[in-house]
């Protein structure tokens, strides 16, 4: 297929792409046919995977809400993805007008992307790194830089580690990233659960085996595991839904079926 303008030259046209079957959930533009494809058979399997989607950004945006009240003015978005509806940014500054954000993905097209919408945003770059090179990570400049002034900075790893393989350890890289915070910092992060909907785990993990970002659903326990050294706000790690609602019906009877959980958690 010829390539669209806004996607950088070397890109893979015939392979779906996590960053942009997650952008088409989410009701975005940029995703290709190959992309939609995928994202058709994981519906065939799993309905409900745009209210997930959905449900992720949502629990996304009330912890950089509250972080903002708390006074957190930086922010670390560590496979920030293609941007969509309601970025880091906009969300934070509604509280707080000074806040500022690295966008951190492997993807060059979200990178791509990000830099294009960022371009005139003297508060916000853009950085292409990977989590599972962790120290390279940590060692760019603008990732220097916010970590630098010794200020709290919220690092979020949403919708992220169950792209890191079990081989790849995901707790060492997170505790990596923990030990080069400044005191007082916090960590958002939400990861696909095994236990959410066991029934539709292994298929699920098995489409996206076709795609350069398989994914590893872990356990409640593993999940919470990733805190290690983070002291979690309540209600601690629960189903997305759970995690502090605008509006306690909001839930639902089965917020289990969201299979996310999600936790945020401060440096002492």
């Amino acid at each position: 297929m010829r390539r669209p303008s806004w996607v950088p030259e070397g890109t893979d046209l015939d392979k779906p792409n996590a960053a942009r079957v997650y952008d088409y959930y989410l009701g975005g533009s940029h995703n290709f046919e190959v992309d939609r494809e995928m994202a058709r058979k994981a519906l065939a399997l799993w309905p409900e995977l745009p209210q997930i989607m959905r449900s992720n950004r949502a629990f996304l945006r009330r912890a950089v809400v509250q972080l903002a009240e708390r006074g957190f003015s930086r922010f670390l978005d560590i496979g920030s993805g293609i941007p969509t509806f309601g970025a880091v940014h906009e969300i934070a500054r509604t509280v707080r007008p000074e806040s500022q954000v690295v966008y951190v993905d492997r993807d060059p097209v979200a990178v791509a992307h990000s830099r294009l919408l960022l371009a005139e945003d003297h508060g916000c770059s853009v950085v292409q790194a990977d989590l599972r090179h962790v120290e390279d990570l940590l060692a760019r400049p603008e990732v220097v830089e916010i970590l630098a002034a010794g200020e709290p900075v919220a690092v979020l790893l949403v919708a992220v580690a169950h792209f890191v393989t079990d081989e790849e350890d995901p707790w060492k890289l997170i505790a990596t990233v923990r030990d080069a915070l400044p005191p007082g910092s916090a960590l958002v992060l939400s990861h696909a659960s095994l236990e959410g909907r066991p029934d539709q785990a292994e298929d699920h993990q098995r489409l996206y085996r076709m795609t350069p970002t398989p994914l590893t659903m872990r356990t409640h326990e593993q999940i919470t595991a990733m805190f290690e050294g983070f002291e979690l706000l309540e209600p601690g790690v629960v189903y997305l839904p759970q995690w502090r609602p605008d509006q306690p019906e909001s839930v639902g009877e089965h917020p289990e079926r969201m299979t996310g959980v999600a936790g945020v958690g401060l440096l002492p």
